[in-house]
């Protein structure tokens, strides 16, 4: 309805301001900054009643995105399901802490969508986001220097690693993460892992049109959380729980649903107790913390992704980060224990993985193995034995596991399994980390995710084949929908890195492949990344990156590739065998990449962004990707340092 000129024009240059008075004292008036009284005054602007004003102030970040409307229809779109209902998690945490005598603060950083982004040059955007939100979210924190403590709500691929690292990083503060929590999947239909292949189902007859119209509308069942599948998203929850920095059994939580929203309640409790108890972020995050997260990622199947966000974390937290060998290690002590989609062999969404008790469940088998110290400290401001004792005689526990055999007929110890009922199902350890003349610094796949039919007897992938390299994800993409991609083939995609396109995700290929009759006959190396969702052999993280040299970037059409996949040693090679009818060792292999040039159609993209530019050059100098992909101040002032060196010793010489 509109407004008449006269009500429109009718501006008023003056206000009464609020009523009261500021809660002031001559000691805050002498000594306090004038930024804090200043604040009390913009407190009270807001219509916070100044007899509340000397509360605790607690400041709420997150990932939120898009304007919903009083009954939850959108005004204004978010980027995804994922950070569309995470502004109801702040609201039930703000009424908490205020409820408390607390006084809430909130604050944004949406983050993007990587299923959104998939096979567009927004995903040159998508991990270096990860680096530069983190930033934003530390800035947030230091800029209200009143708080006290931070609650932190995300849900999806980046935002969740992006609070992850900017909580870690605030070492004197007590902090909680909220996981956003997951979608559901359609009573008929798909998850939103497999409707990403509707275009190359399509293209290989395998649905009409129709079918991809209708399966894509109902593919997001609920209108809130991460996707349903044990992707990046929901294994950074699953992460951030076993750190020790959210409150028990809050992964994975429904969104929407009454016991999703109590975690941001059960939260804010926490941090106000964490406050009271002199509890702090380097109280809850050590190399033992670290070790507990690394060793339930393995026991879930985790997103290969966790290979650079917990190393990020470490860094930020000022701790040892994970080397590949620590990653092999647990790898080899950890048996997966998960059965959840992308992985199986049963393809349970998340929300059963939530029902048949999430995390403190995995992580009481895992107690009884030996491969978790319960020592640690939580946000419960309890150690992690403390938690799980009571976990395991919990109500909670009890009725969560039966709604599950209620609802959906599915016993819970078969979505989270015993040790030995994991080996008879055949689940295999999380991730391998291949070497060899490709690939000298290592890659990585997530091997457990090798169809099993193409595995022999003795636990080894084995795949011998000619390349077919690629320079874009688009060229590779387009090969496989025109039928240029057969059963044997070894597609080979370069100079995808952080120099070339920001270390983009290539799960529109992975996806692809994975649901085409062929597909798993295919291998698939890059320098590039995948979704936590992939699955097959698919071999990413090469190093070094075509771009910077890596014999990677050197390989052409026809050169034999010898591929083996060890899923019980977790060890495996990629090397260069073979060109021109001639077959050769792995040293002489390596020798001949030595000696060619990097292939002529690799280079940068020419859409790269100069932030992502800025982005990979920085990262690259603090460890890459081996190293988490963050930003080591000293190493990149020392290097900065170096370079104006050497330019004034060239301006002098010349």
């Amino acid at each position: 309805m509109g407004i008449g000129k006269n009500e429109l024009y009718h501006i008023a240059t003056k206000a009464q301001g609020p009523s009261g008075s500021l809660p002031l004292t001559p000691d805050m008036l002498l000594h306090a900054p004038s930024g804090d009284l200043f604040g009390l005054s913009q407190n009270v602007g807001m219509g916070w009643s100044p007899e509340r004003l000397n509360g605790k102030q607690v400041l709420i970040l997150s990932t939120q995105g898009g304007i919903r409307s009083e009954d939850g229809t959108p005004v204004a779109l978010g980027y995804h399901t994922g950070h569309w209902e995470v502004g109801l998690l702040m609201k039930a945490a703000a009424e908490e802490i205020r409820s408390m005598g607390g006084v809430p603060f909130a604050g944004f950083v949406s983050d993007p969508c990587d299923g959104r982004s998939q096979g567009t040059t927004g995903m040159f955007d998508s991990l270096p986001y990860r680096n530069d939100a983190a930033i934003v979210f530390r800035r947030l924190i230091r800029s209200l220097p009143t708080r006290k403590a931070v609650l932190g709500v995300a849900t999806c691929d980046k935002g969740v690693p992006a609070m992850m690292l900017a909580l870690a990083a605030m070492h004197d503060l007590p902090c909680v993460l909220v996981p956003g929590g997951v979608t559901l999947p359609p009573e008929d239909g798909e998850d939103a892992g497999k409707i990403q292949t509707i275009g190359a189902r399509y293209a290989a007859s395998e649905i009409t049109l129709e079918e991809a119209a209708s399966l894509g509308c109902r593919a997001c069942a609920t209108p809130g959380g991460g996707c349903q599948f044990l992707g990046t998203a929901a294994t950074s929850q699953v992460v951030a729980e076993a750190l020790g920095i959210s409150v028990p059994h809050s992964a994975l939580a429904p969104s929407g649903q009454p016991v999703w929203d109590e975690v941001a309640r059960q939260s804010a409790r926490a941090a106000i107790a964490m406050e009271a108890r002199g509890i702090r972020m380097r109280d809850i995050l050590t190399d033992a913390a670290i070790r507990n997260a690394m060793a339930v990622h393995a026991a879930f199947g985790g997103s290969t992704n966790l290979l650079l966000h917990i190393p990020a974390v470490a860094h930020a937290a000022k701790l040892a980060v994970p080397t590949v060998q620590d990653w092999i290690k647990i790898n080899r002590d950890v048996p997966r224990l998960v059965s959840v989609l992308p992985n199986g062999p049963v393809y349970h969404p998340t929300i059963r993985v939530f029902l048949a008790g999430g995390v403190p469940e995995v992580m009481l088998h895992l107690r009884r193995l030996g491969v978790l110290d319960g020592s640690v400290l939580t946000v419960t401001g309890e150690k992690l034995d403390t938690v799980l004792d009571w976990w395991e005689t919990s109500e909670r526990r009890q009725l969560v596991r039966q709604r599950l055999l209620e609802a959906d007929g599915v016993d819970p110890d078969d979505v989270i399994m015993n040790p030995e009922k994991a080996r008879q199902r055949g689940l295999t350890s999380t991730v391998t980390f291949p070497t060899g003349n490709i690939a000298p610094e290592g890659s990585v796949i997530k091997s457990t995710s090798i169809d099993p039919s193409v595995v022999g007897e003795d636990g080894i992938y084995r795949h011998q084949g000619a390349a077919k390299v690629f320079t874009s994800e688009k060229a590779a993409i387009a090969a496989i929908k025109q039928g240029k991609i057969d059963k044997g083939d070894i597609m080979v995609l370069i100079g995808r890195g952080p120099s070339g396109t920001g270390m983009e995700e290539t799960y529109q290929l992975t996806s692809a492949l994975k649901h085409l009759p062929f597909g798993k006959y295919v291998t698939l190396i890059t320098d590039a990344r995948f979704s936590g969702v992939s699955t097959g052999a698919c071999i990413g993280h090469v190093g070094p990156e075509a771009l910077a040299g890596g014999p990677i970037g050197k390989l052409r059409d026809g050169d034999v590739i010898d591929v083996l996949i060890d899923r019980n040693r977790l060890e495996g090679h990629l090397h260069f065998v073979g060109c021109d009818g001639t077959t050769f060792t792995p040293e002489e292999g390596a020798a001949i990449l030595a000696g060619r040039s990097l292939h002529p159609a690799a280079a940068p993209d020419p859409q790269l962004p100069d932030d992502t530019r800025l982005w990979a050059a920085l990262q690259a100098v603090s460890g890459g990707t081996w190293g988490g992909s963050t930003y080591d101040v000293d190493k990149i002032i020392e290097v900065l340092e170096a370079g104006k060196q050497a330019l004034a010793a060239k301006q002098s010489n010349g």
